[in-house]
């Protein structure tokens, strides 16, 4: 395999030189020959963007940094899909569309140094999304591993509408209070493998989507295929998330072995009316779960961007049609929750479209004996919970097999407007 070491093509690795031109020269070199192997031995590359090329590897070795450069002007603008719709943004710091046979593997550090554009999205002052740390599009053979990954400026690995996509053994950080620093986010993917990952970041750390009602229709493509295993997730929003941005659908993910720690939900699925999609055929299985605000949340309610919007928050029935969304065939099981603050469970269901054939089987859940209050969703007209049990309206087909809860106050299972559910002690 043909092997290209950057510091022989111009890359001074001195963190104070710009060596991005260097590495993109080096990639397109290498692309030249059929591509190989770009090597980063140790030292420090401050870069913008760097694209990819068919059948390239970026390998970071052991003391290797790549820092993101804090000048927007070495971020080209693209046009690519961001929140759900295709807009101008910044190019990601790595990236390439329409690609095979591409990767970002070794033992090195990618440090995209967020904390200017972090603070700009904060001052409103950025004229397009901020740079995604790696993020391919369109792409076929995609393999990340073994990196660290830190100080995202924005989402850290997206994969959109890309297939066959393996992430392993990779550690993502990126601070508690840094804006929209999601950890793995596919979209609209197909045959994904993440596993044996750390992850601890600002907000979701595994997060599945596919797109808006506001996306172009030829674009629209379920995420499918998923699986995610032997993973510590850590003081994120959300641990694993499905949502809110589903237009597409969602449908085969299996989510086992993982650990989660002190993050706001658990496992969570949030989506709201006009958005349209499926979720269906979920599979979780074998979690620890400690001190996270609440364990499972299923939201069709979800409010962000929306709120006050009464088509979105009204309670009554609505008619139902293709911006409908539907959550159905989800199943829980072997599942212990340690220290939970909030309630054990909220799931709200459409008046129009409850959450159909859910299932929680051998789960234990202790809460708390010291929590504050809060709400378990972001959603308009729900209560304020604390050390609460099940919170269930809006569902059919249910079925709670040997589900423990202990420590709440009030009802281990509160359930309203639902048909046939199914509680076995």
């Amino acid at each position: 395999m043909t092997t290209f070491n950057v510091r022989e093509h111009g890359a001074m690795g001195n963190g104070q030189t710009l060596d991005s031109p260097a590495i993109q020269s080096t990639i397109d070199a290498c692309s030249v020959l059929g591509g190989g192997t770009v090597y980063l031995p140790s030292g420090q590359y401050l870069t913008g963007s760097l694209f990819l090329r068919n059948n390239i590897s970026l390998h970071l070795d052991s003391g290797a940094t790549i820092l993101g450069s804090e000048n927007p002007d070495d971020y080209p603008i693209i046009h690519s899909r961001w929140e759900g719709k295709h807009q101008d943004t910044y190019a990601p710091l790595i990236t390439g569309q329409n690609l095979n046979n591409v990767s970002v593997v070794g033992r090195g550090t990618i440090d995209g140094r967020g904390a200017k554009w972090w603070q700009a999205k904060k001052d409103g002052t950025l004229a397009h999304p901020r740079p995604r740390l790696i993020s391919f599009s369109d792409c076929t053979n995609v393999l990340i591993e073994g990196i660290t990954a830190i100080n995202s400026p924005s989402w850290t690995i997206n994969p959109v509408h890309c297939q066959n996509v393996i992430i392993h053994g990779i550690t993502i950080i990126n601070p508690a209070d840094s804006p929209n620093t999601d950890g793995i986010n596919p979209d609209s993917c197909r045959l994904v493998r993440i596993s044996d990952c750390y992850v601890s970041v600002g907000d979701d750390c595994i997060t599945i989507k596919s797109g808006t009602e506001h996306e172009a229709p030829d674009r629209y493509a379920p995420c499918r295929d998923i699986t995610i295993t032997n993973c510590t997730l850590e003081r994120g929003h959300g641990g694993v998330v499905i949502g809110s941005e589903m237009s597409g659908g969602v449908k085969n993910v299996v989510i086992s072995n993982c650990v989660f720690i002190g993050t706001d939900r658990g496992i969570r699925i949030k989506s709201r009316r006009g958005r349209g999609g499926i979720i269906e055929d979920i599979r979780v299985s074998n979690l620890i779960m400690d001190g996270v605000l609440c364990p499972f949340t299923m939201n069709l309610y979800y409010h962000i961007g929306v709120r006050g919007n009464t088509d979105v928050s009204d309670k009554s029935p609505r008619s139902v049609d293709d911006t409908t969304p539907r959550l159905r065939r989800i199943h829980f099981s072997h599942i212990t929750a340690r220290e939970v603050k909030h309630t054990a469970g909220f799931l709200y269901g459409l008046a129009e479209m409850p959450l159909e054939d859910i299932s929680f089987t051998d789960v234990s859940i202790s809460i708390s004996a010291e929590a504050d209050s809060g709400y378990p969703e972001m959603a308009d007209d729900i209560p304020s919970m604390s050390q609460a049990g099940f919170y269930i309206r809006n569902a059919r087909h249910l079925r709670l097999e040997h589900v423990e809860v202990t420590g709440q106050n009030g009802k281990a299972f509160d359930i309203a407007d639902s048909d046939d559910v199914n509680i076995i002690k």
